[in-house]
């Protein structure tokens, strides 16, 4: 074997373990990422804002995949956790789908009969009524309709709040007489579906049909007191 074969062989060497480091080296470089992000599992992400306190539709959410290790212990990773659920607070969209979002809707509980009426949204602790909230509520009667003065009464206390719609523009009906659902003004409302039982459900279909305004009054969480019936009435006249 002549030199200049064995300079082709020293090179075929050299070129076969230059090779082989090269490979070693990818190969760690792969192991080394896949240490790092580990096996992918699948979240969702949102397509779309979504307001608070509504329905939420798995069309409006898209499958991703991420690394298992990267993904919150909340992440919601089977869309059927959405049944009966509503958001409960604004989502908006490209974040990632979390069971902290969301609460399952106010179930209606035996001896109870959901009723919804319409409530100004000026009057209605506008923005701060939601699924599951107690409020009080107040009806105003003026003194043609009561034939006498003007009183101020609160019909139901410590009503649950079942359901809150969308906002909804009223109009004053054709005859001037009174506006649709609790308002003579024009202006815009809000639909709020309530859990009550037969008496109350009464009340507040008389006040919705005959009283100049329905009001709410949101109750603090875990306050039960119970409303004397000395202040469940409210004149002028007795103010003094």
């Amino acid at each position: 074997m002549n030199s200049r074969q064995r300079r082709g062989i020293v090179l075929l060497l050299l070129s076969a373990l230059c090779a082989v480091g090269a490979f070693a080296g990818v190969f760690a470089v792969i192991h080394d990422a896949e240490s790092k992000t580990g096996p992918e599992t699948t979240a969702y992400r949102l397509k779309t804002d979504i307001p608070a306190y509504r329905d939420l539709d798995p069309d409006e959410f898209e499958k991703i995949t991420m690394p298992r290790r990267w993904l919150p212990v909340t992440a919601v990773t089977d869309l059927s956790a959405l049944r009966g659920k509503i958001a409960v607070t604004p989502l908006r969209k490209g974040s990632l789908l979390q069971s902290d979002m969301i609460v399952a809707r106010p179930a209606l509980a035996p001896g109870k009969q959901e009723i919804a009426i319409m409530i100004d949204a000026a009057t209605g602790v506008a923005g701060k009524i939601q699924p599951g909230a107690r409020v009080n509520m107040y009806a105003t009667f003026d003194a043609k309709e009561q034939g006498a003065k003007p009183v101020s009464k609160m019909i139901v206390s410590g009503a649950q709040v079942i359901d809150v719609g969308k906002l909804t523009p009223l109009k004053r009906d054709g005859d001037g007489g009174r506006a649709a659902a609790t308002t003579r003004q024009a202006g815009e409302a809000v639909p709020i579906t309530f859990a009550l039982d037969t008496k109350d459900a009464q009340r507040v279909a008389y006040a919705e049909s005959f009283a100049s305004h329905v009001r709410l009054a949101l109750v603090a969480p875990g306050s039960q007191e119970p409303v004397g019936s000395g202040d469940r009435t409210y004149t002028l006249d007795g103010d003094k």
